[in-house]
């Protein structure tokens, strides 16, 4: 895996140079000599991006979805300049039968997914008196009845083929601790880590691995679609009030990633906290 010191200022200028990217993870991979693949859940910017770009630096072939077209299709062309098998469909993960579509896609034109990242999600930060039922539900329905709807859509595929494979669920430190009126997406990710360890019985029979990572505070503004990217900027309370002394980045996620999908065959149903520090630090007013 690429050592944390380098990720740091290399992930940070990432927007300048993409073949960079590949280049440099490339270098510092062993190459197995089998194309391998991974579909990602709202791979079209943010976290998913992220992923998605080292994941194909890596030379896997990438699948993606997400509902904003716009940035599916950025990510898309990105991917492909850089020379990887590519594709992205346009899917809305609270409604199954697009993940079925988007799954039989992958399948048909990329393979199937060794690895399924379901990263996908939504927030509505909303007063928890005013909040609307179809508002909750809405949220729990895309990041946790989407992240089993791609599941169950992958491990069919994964279970027919007879090998295996990985699926990682991108939960959140929320699921643990919470900022005022976000009940659906507190609920939702909560749900997921305890998704996690359900699927990972029932697939265990089929070697399908099945664990979570719970990131804390990971800056995105530089992995957005093109009109919204904005540079990061963190003042020196935000850095310190990390134990690790800095605010997260999106290879802090992706190389966990790496390691669950590569170097951890004996590890499933676990959720992974990726958060600088913050969960464990006791926090009291003076």
């Amino acid at each position: 895996m690429v050592s944390v010191g380098v990720g740091v200022s290399f992930w940070y200028s990432m927007a300048a140079s993409g073949a960079r990217i590949a280049l440099f993870l490339r270098r510092h991979h062993l190459d197995s000599g089998t194309m391998k693949v991974i579909a990602i859940s709202g791979g079209g910017q943010g976290l998913g991006r992220a992923i998605a770009y080292h994941f194909a630096a890596l030379g896997y072939a990438v699948s993606i979805s997400d509902t904003d077209v716009a940035a599916g299709r950025e990510t898309l062309a990105h991917l492909k300049a850089q020379d990887a098998a590519a594709l992205f469909v346009r899917t809305d993960v609270a409604k199954a039968e697009e993940v079925n579509t988007w799954i039989a896609r992958t399948v048909k034109d990329l393979g199937v997914p060794d690895v399924l990242v379901n990263n996908a999600g939504i927030m509505i930060r909303k007063d928890v008196l005013k909040l609307k039922p179809q508002e909750f539900a809405r949220v729990i329905a895309t990041n946790l009845g989407g992240a089993f709807h791609c599941s169950q859509a992958a491990a069919k595929a994964m279970a027919k083929r007879g090998t295996g494979g990985v699926i990682i669920n991108i939960a959140s430190t929320r699921a643990f601790m919470s900022e005022p009126n976000t009940e659906g997406y507190a609920a939702s990710k909560g749900g997921i880590v305890a998704l996690t360890h359900a699927l990972a019985i029932s697939l265990g029979p089929y070697r399908i691995r099945v664990n979570a990572i719970s990131p804390g505070w990971i800056e995105v503004g530089d992995w957005q679609k093109s009109p919204k990217t904005v540079k990061p900027h963190h003042s020196k309370e935000d850095r310190e009030q990390h134990p690790a002394g800095r605010v997260g980045i999106p290879a802090d996620i992706a190389q966990a990633c790496q390691f669950i999908a590569e170097n951890a065959g004996f590890m499933t149903g676990q959720n992974i906290t990726i958060d600088g520090g913050m969960t464990v630090k006791m926090i009291y007013a003076e």
